[in-house]
Parts: structure tokens; sequence; C-alpha cells
């Protein structure tokens, strides 16, 4: 029998006393599940068609297996896939045959008016779309089928389905290795569906991880081969930067193709009349044609329908969409002049009367526009280094701990780190990389996290550390239990937020699009203007006929001018100015560890006015540290400490456990931890007898903490939470916490029992880097402002020792969001610097949110940035790169619209009747530089490819963005 689409969870009928052959199976499994993998008979995939199974009705298999005297029901659907909270999957997918804005355009409005499609965004520089879907509405086969559908090409890269895996296989020679194959999956529960293409060595699975989990998968396939099949998981990544290298490899093929055929025309027309015999030849009359023209014709066919087929399909492709671009213009270009000069050949066959033919303009024109293409491939393939070094961090493969029953370790085999699953505990030798997230469970050893966060020095790594995955070990040997694989890791994260952004588009690029949507018709249109405008005004006798090339006319003389405006006009520049500047821009801030979210985002940061500062943990070290103690009453020190320390023990805020850490030292005399917090959790479970017995505890937001010990009530917080208990502050314990506070100290109150019994005061040092960076940005013409839930007087002394003249205290985290509200009302840009806790409100009301020192808490959504290290310098680096990067944007924009607003009407010959010099082709295209002449078409193409590749290149040059030095900013001479 076929198997269901659903799981039937089965339970043995009361006093029933057979056991289901399944049972015996499963083991211990208390349910069984019907699997969804069988062979239909075809050798060469193997496939799992839903409408079969669909012809039986889950009623009917509950009915048939309650008959056997069982008891069952049907059971949702389980989910395979991870999807966001409007119950939608995002999936990548490449587009190929985009050339321009415009073709960026059509591809994003056919796939938002899918049904199902939620949002749907379309890079250029990347040639990559991002879908989101409701999976029930729309498959991802659809998707694909709609880019196709829509004359470009379209394949899925990966989405946030987990029930897919992509394999490269090695040990495929012939016919029967691949039935082979085909036999051991089509016998795997869990299976669905699967398909091996022969040519590129894939296979790809779509598979139940509810059944069998991918590692089982390559396990099971290798095993039943007998070690024949070799299986590795392809990286969605490394296919990508595959397929650019193929991209660009194509493009070459085609230019070198077309150039072989494009030299020999050009050294008849340019170099043959220069030697006799061989013009002769070329002048030999061979039936109605001479050699020559007979030639050119066969070797121009072949370029412009064969090497140039690309430029035609992709035309059709944008007209059958309704739109247009660069291809329009090249096929227009180029059959404009080939078609001429075929009929010119016909005309003068008939008539006697030759006309001079084109056939070169044809050709160098195609072979200009591949060079262009392949030096763009390249350039493009650039702009996304950032996320193939980002890739490359983490390890092919991962040593995994082989372990019996007992838990014990028996072994250790080589896999795929993409196959690493939660619970794996892995061995990681010196000089190794960590594979994945996870926690140490044995051995220690210094870890270089520096191309994860960017901070430097080497971090000691003991038992309960966790660790990143990508990152270096040094020196021990650890065995680290993994803990977060796949999407989940940190790097992917980081990797996930620079590729979101890399797609996303900055409000600037509005301008290109419009641009888009209207450039190839005007262009045409100015095409005709100028056909009309030089042939009717020869026609008239508005310039002399000496101007017409020999043998010419007044047609072909105003046709050159029309075709050389159609093939100099470039939208390409355009489209390409902002995503490529954007692309290297994100990947170097990524480099730099500062993760920006979005264009938008990048966008912003150059126009901000104003930046908010937490205190602590922001300007402040968040190291906080007891300084004093002070006991108003008779109570002893240590009893005192006790109290204090029993009621902050369960509060997580960073003054509580420097209050625990101080009185753990003062009654066992240890040292304080400052490297971990996994030594602090060791030596509070060691030490945890001395605390005391707390009931009632509650933390109070911007107040402190209370709770109950021994019946009585006990309070530790700021004069606010003292006033509201009804606890009466005397004037010598008010002059004290004044003292603290005129210091840059907090003073904490405590009170027990209804009474005042002491002050702790809490010192939190500023960050050596504080002061600089604030000076720095007021250079800059940044404003600093410092908004904190301490109070005025510790306050304004932090802010007056860092240099901030505007303080807002007292604040509690909520309000932190309305005085990031007070100074947009007048339509400033305000940047919100915190660390990412509880300054989500203000980093979400603010124009641009900053986590700074988020370490592995890379995933904040309320941020735009997260500054991977803990140092304030990386304001100021993500301020200076947003200006550098849209100050380079906008000199795109400058050489892409003045290229087309200078060459356009030089093309049209605007200058001609002041140039009338004549030069052969090749020199008129190096004089186009300077002030071009009449400019033949071919050269008009190599400029107009050339345009494209000129942007291209100059996004690239912010890869040599260097992070800002504070003493060039501060002008600080150094001797």
């Amino acid at each position: 029998m076929a198997p269901s689409l659903r799981d039937l969870q089965l339970t043995p009928v009361s006093g029933g006393g057979r056991k289901h052959p399944a049972d015996e199976e499963s083991g211990d499994l208390e349910d069984v599940r019907l699997l969804d993998a069988y062979e239909d008979g075809n050798s060469e995939n193997l496939t799992f068609d839903e409408e079969r199974l669909r012809r039986i009705q889950e009623e009917d298999i509950k009915i048939a297996i309650e008959d056997a005297g069982f008891e069952a029901e049907v059971l949702p659907e389980p989910s395979t896939t991870r999807t966001n909270p409007k119950g939608t999957l995002v999936g990548q997918f490449t587009i190929g045959g985009m050339t321009c804005a415009a073709c960026v355009n059509s591809v994003e409005g056919i796939l938002r008016d899918l049904p199902g499609v939620t949002t749907a965004v379309v890079a250029l520089a990347t040639s990559m779309g991002e879908v989101e879907y409701d999976p029930t509405v729309i498959s991802k086969d659809d998707i694909v089928n709609a880019i196709e559908d829509a004359g470009f090409e379209g394949s899925l890269v990966q989405s946030s389905e987990q029930d897919k895996i992509i394999l490269g296989v090695a040990g495929i020679s012939n016919d029967l290795d691949a039935y082979l194959l085909e036999g051991i999956l089509g016998n795997m529960k869990g299976v669905r569906q699967f398909c091996f293409n022969r040519a590129s060595r894939e296979l790809e699975v779509l598979f139940d991880p509810e059944v069998i989990s991918s590692r089982a998968l390559v396990d099971a396939i290798e095993g039943g081969s007998i070690g024949k099949v070799k299986l590795h998981v392809k990286n969605p990544c490394t296919r990508m930067t595959k397929k650019d290298t193929e991209e660009s490899s194509k493009m070459f093929r085609l230019f070198t193709a077309s150039l072989s055929l494009s030299v020999p025309i050009f050294f008849m027309g340019v170099v043959c009349p220069h030697i006799p015999l061989l013009y002769a030849l070329l002048l030999r009359q061979c039936g109605p044609f001479q050699m020559g023209d007979w030639l050119k014709w066969a070797l121009v066919t072949v370029v412009q329908f064969g090497v140039g087929k690309r430029f035609y399909i992709a035309a059709g492709r944008a007209l059958r969409n309704r739109s247009t671009n660069m291809d329009v213009l090249v096929a227009l270009g180029t059959s404009a002049s080939y078609f001429y000069s075929v009929c010119a050949l016909l005309y003068g066959a008939v008539t006697g009367f030759w006309s001079p033919t084109y056939f070169e303009t044809s050709a160098m024109l195609i072979t200009f526009v591949l060079l262009g293409k392949y030096l763009e491939s390249l350039a493009k393939g650039k702009t996304s280094d950032a996320i193939k070094k980002l890739v490359e961090l983490a390890p092919a493969t991962a040593l995994l701990l082989i372990k019996d029953k007992g838990g014990k370790s028996v072994g250790e085999r080589e896999i795929d780190a993409l196959l690493i699953q939660p619970g794996d505990v892995l061995k990681v030798i010196p000089g190794s990389k960590v594979p994945v997230d996870g926690v140490v469970v044995w051995g220690s050893s210094y870890v270089s996290e520096s191309m994860v966060t960017g901070e430097s020095t080497p971090v000691l790594k003991e038992v309960d550390s966790s660790v990143i995955g990508g990152t270096m070990n040094l020196h021990g040997s650890l065995h680290v239990k993994a803990t977060k694989v796949g999407s989940d890791t940190v790097l992917s994260q980081i990797i996930c937020l620079v590729e979101t952004a890399q797609m996303s588009k900055a409000p600037i690029q509005k301008f290109a699009d419009f641009v888009a949507s209207i450039f190839v018709p005007t262009v045409v249109a100015m095409s005709l203007v100028t056909l009309l405008g030089w042939y009717f005004g020869g026609v008239m006798g508005a310039y002399p006929e000496d101007w017409l090339p020999s043998n010419g006319n007044y047609f072909v003389f105003a046709l050159m001018f029309s075709i050389s405006v159609v093939v100099i006009a470039c939208p390409c520049a355009l489209g390409l100015a902002t995503p490529t500047a954007i692309m290297v821009a994100t990947g170097v801030g990524a480099n730099n560890g500062v993760l920006i979210k979005g264009g938008d985002a990048l966008e912003r940061a150059q126009m901000v006015k104003y930046v908010v500062f937490d205190k602590t943990g922001t300007l402040t070290q968040g190291k906080a540290s007891v300084t004093t103690a002070r006991v108003f009453t008779g109570m002893e020190r240590g009893e005192f400490l006790t109290l204090v320390a029993s009621a902050e023990a369960s509060s997580e805020h960073p003054l509580a456990k420097a209050i625990v850490e101080y009185a753990r030292h003062f009654h066992f005399f240890d040292e304080p931890s400052t490297t971990k917090d996994t030594q602090n959790r060791s030596k509070e479970s060691k030490f945890s007898s001395w605390l005391l017995d707390v009931s009632d505890f509650s933390a109070l937001p911007g107040r402190g903490v209370q709770c109950f010990i021994d019946g009585k009530q006990i309070l530790v917080g700021n004069r606010k939470l003292m006033t509201e208990n009804g606890i009466c502050i005397p004037t010598f314990a008010e002059d004290f916490v004044v003292e603290l506070e005129e210091s840059a100290k907090t003073g904490i109150l405590v009170a027990y029992d209804s009474a005042l019994i002491g002050v702790l005061g809490v010192a939190d040092p500023l960050k050596r880097e504080a002061v600089v960076v604030v000076e720095g940005l007021v250079k800059m013409g940044v404003k600093p402002i410092m908004v904190t839930g301490d109070n005025w007087r510790t306050a304004r002394a932090v802010a007056r020792e860092v240099g901030i003249q505007d303080v807002r205290a007292e604040v509690m985290p909520a309000g932190k969001a309305d005085v990031i509200r007070s100074f947009q009302k007048d339509g400033s840009i305000v940047a919100m610097v915190g660390d990412g806790i509880n300054d989500s409100p203000a980093l979400a009301a603010a124009d641009i949110g900053m986590a700074i020192g988020a370490g592995t808490d890379i995933a904040i959504e309320a941020a735009d940035y997260v500054l991977m290290r803990n140092n304030l310098e990386d304001v100021i680096t993500a301020i200076d790169l947003s200006r550098k990067t849209f100050s380079r944007i906008r000199l795109n924009y400058v050489f892409a619209m003045a290229y087309n607003v200078i060459a356009i009407p030089i093309a049209a010959g605007v200058l001609f009747p002041w140039l009338k010099i004549k030069l052969p082709p090749w020199a008129a295209g190096a004089c186009m530089a300077l002030s071009s002449i009449k400019l033949p078409p071919w050269a008009a193409g190599a400029c107009m490819a050339l345009s494209s590749v000129s942007v291209v290149c100059s996004s690239l040059l912010l890869r040599r963005y260097r992070k800002p030095r504070l003493t060039t900013i501060l002008e600080i001479t150094v001797e």
C-alpha cells in the first residue's frame, strides 16, 4: 500500500494482547511512521508522487488500522521547516540574464504578482533574488518556473526549509553505479524524492528529518555502496561562487570567439588595402559580389546570430515582459548595421550602384560589448569577496568522537562539518578551527576569536566555556559539545546579515530605477530624431555633400549617427552604481567587525546628527566593582555583606553581580574573576552555602530589588526604592551618597526590617577610548548625548569625565525611546548606541540602532548595526564607512549620468560640423575620450561596454577602505 501524507499515532487497544510487527522493528519507539518513499519503477529518478497518495484518504487508513485492533488518530503533518511567525518561508534564487535595473524591476514585478509571495527583492550585482512565500500556496518549483517563463534563468540556491540536501558524488563511473545509487535511495526510509545529475555529479535529496537525519542519510548511502560512492555536502555559498566562475568563463569564451571572427574583418578593412596582393584577392569578383564581401558577410553572420544570439534572446525576453534593457539597444543597433549592409550588397548586385557596407560595425560592436560583460562579471565577482571569506572561516570537516552506550569515547571519525548535529562531541586539535558553536566539555586552551568578533587577544576556554564556530584553537586540545549548527551558528548569522544587507536596496536606488524605466524608450526616440534630422537636413541642403562618405548617401550618413546613439547609451552603469557599492561596503564592514543590516541603514548613517550613548556597558566597561561598603548600624560588616549578597544573588544586573563578587571575596579571599562567567558560576556553586535563604524575590527595573530573609523585608537599590517603601534616609547617609555620586560612583542603599543599615559604592570605569571617541564625533559634526537610568550626580560626573555636554539621567528603559523621539522632532537623524539588551526600545526608536559589544548575540532585531567588538571606535567606523560609501555612490552616478549626457550628443554628431576630420575607426575610438568626431558605431559600443565596468571598478575602490585613525580625526600630531 502506498504511504499516507500524514503520520498515524498507534496505541494498542486495551486488553489486546497482540503486538504490532512494527513495534518489533522500532524498539522503544512509541509510534509507527508510514514512510513516504517507494520505487516507481523509473531507473533514472526516484520521485514522490503526491497525487497518487492523495487518492487514499486518511480516514480510510484510520478505519483499516482500527479494524486491525488498534486505535488510530490522524496527527497534523510534522513541520520539517523553519518558518517565520507568519508561516512563510524565505528562499534564495539565482536569476541569470539580468543586465540592468530595468531587468531587476521586471523580475521583481513578476515575483511579487505570484500568489502566495509576500515579498521579493532582486539584486543585480549578485544576480540573486530573495523571496518570502507561503509554501501552502506556492512551491519553490513554481517560483523557478515563473522566473524561467519570464525568459530568465532561475534556480533555487537555498531556503529556510530543513528537508533538502545537495551532495557532491564521487565514484559513479558508469550506468551500473548510477543504478546502484538509485536502488539504495529507493529502499531508504524517509527519502521522499531525489534527483541525480550525472553531468554535474550532484545528488539532490528531499527527505523527512523526522525519520532520518542528513548524516544518517549520507552514512546509509556510503555504507550501502560498500564504500564505492563517496559523498560530500555542497555548501550553497560555495556553489554560488562556482556559478560566478562559470559565468565569467562563459563570457570569456564568447568574447574570444567573437574577437577571433572580428579581427579578420577589421584586418580586411584596415590593413589589407595597404597590402596589394591581399587586397587584389579581396577585390576579385566571385559571383555577384567580391571575395571580400563574401568573407565579411559569412564571418559577421556567425558573430551576429551565433555569438550574438544571447542579445536577441535577452531582448525578446525583455520585450515579452513589456520592458526594455541594454540588450534591446545592442540588438537594435547591430541588427540595423547588419541588415543595412546586407541590403546594400543585394541592392548593388541588382542595380550596380554599390553603397559602402558596415559589417565590421556589427561584429566589432558585439565584440566590445562582450568584452565589457566579461570585465563586468570579473569585477562583480570581487564585490562578493566578503561572503566568500566568511564562508571559508568554517572548516570543511570535523573530528567526531564516537561513544559507546556508557558515554565513553571509543574512537573518532572525520565527518563533513555540515553534517554535525546538536549534541555531537567534537575534538578540536591545536591549530584547527572550531567547527560549530558549542560548549567545552573537556580540556583547556586559548582560542583566537579575532576572525569573528574582531578581538585580537586570545581568550581562555575551559570546561563550560562557550566557543564560536570558525574561531582558531591555538594551543591545547578541546572536546566541544555542539549546541548550534547550520544556520543557527554565529558565523551563519553573520553571513545571513551580510547577504541580507547586500540584497537590500538603498532609497537612493529609486532614482536609478526610475531612470531605467524610461531610459531605453528615450534613447530609441533620440535615435530616430537623429536619423530624421541628419537625413532631412541633407536632403534640404543644410550641410554640404562633401560631408558624405565615398559612394554614400544621406540615408547611410544619417543611419550611422542613429546607430551610434543607440549603442553608446548605457543603462547598466546606472543600475550598478548603488548595489555594487553597497555590496563592497557591507563586506568591508563585516571584515572590520561592523555588521550592517541593510542599504537603508547604511544610507541613513551618513546623515546622523545626534549619537545617543547608554552609560553602563557602553561608555563604561560594564565591569562594575564595589569600592566602598559602609554600615550605619551595629551590624557586623560580614553579616551586612551576607544579607546584601543573598538579596542580589538572584538578580542578573551587572551591579548585583559586582556586589555578590565583593561579598564572596570578603568571605573567602579568592581573587575576583575577570575572565569568564563560567568561572563565576563555578565559584558560586562552590561557595553558595554561605548565602541565606530568600523568599518573595522581585527585581524592580530602575529601582533595585526586594525580598524577604528570615521573614524580614530587605531592600537594595536607589533613593526612589527607599522613598516608595517609606524608608527614612538620614542626613549623614545622604551626604555620603552624594559624595559617592560626585566622584562618578553609584551609591546603593540597603534597608533591612524597615531601617536603613548601610550604603555600597559601586564604580564602573570608563572605556579607555570613550573620551577620544566622543571628541572625534564632535570633530565629525555629530553631537554626542548620554542617557542613563542612574542618578543625576553620577551621570553628570561621568559625562564631565568623558566630555559629553548633554545628559539625560534617571530615565527608565522605556523612557529612553522618548528621549530619542524628542531629538527626531525637527527631522534630525538620531543614532542610539547600546548593549542591545535593556536598550531595545531605544534602539528600535532611533533612526540608526547600534548594538555594541554584542559578541555572540548578533541576532538583535532592534539594531540596524551590530558592532561585534566591545569598542566605541566602531561607532566612528560605522558613520565614516557610510559617508565614504555614499560619496562613492554619488561619484558613480556622476560617471554614469555624465557618460550618457556627454556621449549621446557626441554620438548624434553634435560636434561633427566643427570637427570634420575623418579618422579611421580605431583612431576615432581613441580620440573619443578627448572630443570625438563622427563616432563609428563599434567605437560607441566599446565605450558603452566599458562604462559599466568603470562604475563597478569605482565601487571596488571601497575595498581599500581603512578605519579612520583617531589621531587624524582629532588632528593630533604623533612625534
